[in-house]
């Protein structure tokens, strides 16, 4: 086949698809014209029955405001006309009100115009008072003489004087009175103290003679040539007397410690019979380590009979020696006990610490275990001794000032200086010479006996007391008490005595009539 054949058919074909293609388009275009109608048709149809239900629901929305602003309005007038009843009401109150206050005002202007009226009265009044008051004011000045300052300057210094006459007499009632109270709560509290811790007896003596079974006992103990005296003296350090007295030696020696273990040395070589320089030597051996035995017992014993723990097992040995050391024949480790106790129940009815107390109390003597070895009096070695053992201050102090040398700084201070005074002081505590106790007793007697108006003086209680006897007619009232002051004045610096001496001046006035 040809080329433009070919061409033409080619061009047949295409001119062919044009003409369906453009057939197919109008076609599409009137079916889409259909549809657009039925479309436009249905929306319309849409769009009415839309204006149709807009219209109803419009008109049941108008119903349904009309409705609620019927409702509304009705409310609203209803709350108008509470509120103007309201309104209506507070009005009537508030012109009551005012009502009330224009009436409290007329009887407030009535009221403050007769306040104004009595005022100018007593402004009157009172202008006539003040010229009656100065009238009187010169009257009194020419009657008296003085002008007014000058007047009040006198009374003033008139009462002044007064007031401090009355004041000094009620403060010297108080403390006179504050005193009495204070003296017999302190006597209150001694006296319980010493009641409730009074023993047997606080002295004892001390033994220093050895009994012998037989007076040829003493040659032995002499031995040959007084080599077995010799032995026991120097290695005891005591000296022994042995002179006429029968079936007795004498152990004498300033340590009480050296003293009794002599003397227990001795009293063992008696018994054991064998007496020579080597058995005397086992022997005092044995007496020391008896009696340092004995020293730490009776250390121990004295803290557990007043309940005083902690010492220092170097303290408990010091304290223990005073079971050889005597005071004027009073065991000083019986005192240190007795005056524990004391200060333990006076502490307890002050309120002070107990426990304290029986400590200081125990070891305010502790300086007489080491007196007789170490330079210096009783009081500072026991004070250093407490001090090296760390003992409580409180404790150092109560030492120190036992005896007034120092300043005591606390109340248990006090109540040692108390419980030492009371316990070696009291009747029987110390011994003394027999002789020396009565004449003491004899001069106390004559020395009261030597002022005029007395009739008997009698010394009693071991010497605490001497009672006095006046004439009544001689001795007043008044010159009781001068008496008494004069006397304890002289006794004071005439005689030498323990503790303190009562004088107890009495004056009797009798009168006797017989009836017939």
């Amino acid at each position: 086949m040809e080329p433009i054949h070919i061409i033409f058919i080619v061009l047949a074909a295409v001119v062919a698809g044009f003409v369906g293609f453009f057939a197919g388009v109008a076609y599409r275009k009137k079916v889409g014209e259909r549809e657009i109608g039925s479309a436009e048709q249905e929306a319309t149809r849409l769009i009415n029955e839309a204006i149709r239900s807009g219209e109803n629901r419009k008109k049941e929305l108008l119903l349904e405001a009309k409705d609620e602003i019927h409702k509304s309005r009705t409310e609203h007038e209803r709350d108008v006309k509470e509120r103007r009843a309201e309104l209506s009401k507070q009005e009537r109150r508030l012109q009551q009100k005012e009502e009330t206050l224009d009436k409290k005002a007329e009887v407030f202007e009535r009221k403050e115009e007769e306040y104004a009226r009595r005022m100018a009265e007593v402004a009157e009044v009172k202008a006539e008072a003040e010229a009656v008051r100065r009238q009187h004011i010169a009257t009194l000045e020419k009657l008296s003489g003085l002008t007014q300052e000058q007047a009040k300057v006198y009374l003033l210094e008139t009462v002044e004087t007064e007031v401090r006459h009355e004041t000094a007499m009620k403060i010297k009632e108080i403390e006179q009175q504050m005193k009495d109270e204070a003296d017999e709560k302190a006597r209150d509290i001694l006296s319980i103290a010493i009641q409730r811790c009074a023993a047997d007896h606080a002295a004892e003596a001390t033994v220093s003679v050895v009994p012998l079974p037989t007076d040829e006992m003493k040659g032995r103990i002499i031995g040959r040539e007084g080599r077995n005296i010799r032995t026991l003296e120097t290695i005891t350090g005591v000296d022994l007397i042995i002179d006429d007295t029968p079936e007795a030696i004498t152990v004498s020696s300033f340590d009480p410690v050296r003293r009794e273990i002599a003397r227990l040395a001795l009293e063992k070589l008696i018994v054991d019979g064998r007496i020579h320089p080597t058995r005397i030597e086992d022997m005092v051996e044995k007496a020391r380590k008896d009696v340092e035995r004995t020293i730490r017992e009776e250390g121990e014993r004295a803290c557990y009979e007043t309940g005083v723990h902690g010492l220092n097992p170097e303290l408990i040995k010091i304290l223990g020696r005073q079971k050889y050391r005597t005071s004027y024949g009073q065991n000083v480790l019986n005192h240190s006990i007795e005056v524990a106790h004391i200060a333990g129940l006076m502490a307890a009815e002050l309120g002070v610490d107990v426990a304290l107390a029986k400590r200081a109390g125990l070891l305010h003597d502790l300086g007489k275990s080491i007196d007789h070895e170490v330079e210096g009096s009783h009081i500072q070695l026991g004070a250093d001794l407490a001090r090296k053992y760390k003992e409580n201050p409180v404790v150092v102090n109560a030492i120190e000032a036992h005896h007034g040398d120092v300043e005591p700084k606390t109340v248990i201070a006090v109540l040692i200086q108390a419980a030492d005074a009371v316990s070696a002081a009291r009747p029987g505590a110390r011994r003394e010479n027999v002789e020396n106790y009565i004449r003491r007793l004899q001069k106390l007697e004559e020395l009261t006996c030597s002022y005029p108006g007395v009739e008997k003086a009698y010394a009693i209680q071991a010497g605490r007391e001497v009672r006095i006897m006046v004439k009544p007619e001689e001795v007043t009232e008044d010159n009781m008490i001068l008496l008494a002051r004069d006397v304890a004045k002289k006794i004071e610096a005439e005689l030498e005595y323990p503790g303190q001496i009562k004088v107890n001046v009495i004056r009797e006035t009798k009168a006797v009539e017989y009836a017939k």
